[in-house]
């Protein structure tokens, strides 16, 4: 990319709101993703008994199991869902700014 097209991408507004809402999104998926794995941990520090406790009586499935379990999912769709944005809006808007950069403005 020669330095007059980063230039023009960098001076796009379309750029500014693509920086803007990719890090918005990006900073609501970490702080989900911490929430999250940081509670898990907050538990196993404070309360592991807690954890080992049969979900049912005579289960061999432990809450702990089942947390851990859930949470996997849980990343595994916040995973899914940022690939999703990223492959579809992210994508498009970042091509769009590329056509608009490699066009010479008229003079």
């Amino acid at each position: 990319m020669t330095d007059k097209v980063y230039a023009r991408v960098r001076a796009n507004p379309k750029f500014e709101r693509l920086v803007a809402s990719r890090g918005r999104y990006a900073a609501t998926m970490a702080g989900i993703v911490g929430v999250v794995f940081y509670g898990f941990v907050m538990v196993v520090a404070f309360n592991p008994a807690l954890l080992g406790k049969p979900v049912s009586e005579g289960s061999a499935l432990t809450v702990g199991v089942l947390a851990e379990l859930l949470m996997f999912a849980l990343f595994l769709t916040l995973t899914g869902l940022y690939v999703h944005r990223a492959n579809g809006e992210f994508d498009a808007l970042t091509a769009d700014i590329l056509a608009e950069a490699a066009v010479e403005p008229r003079r």
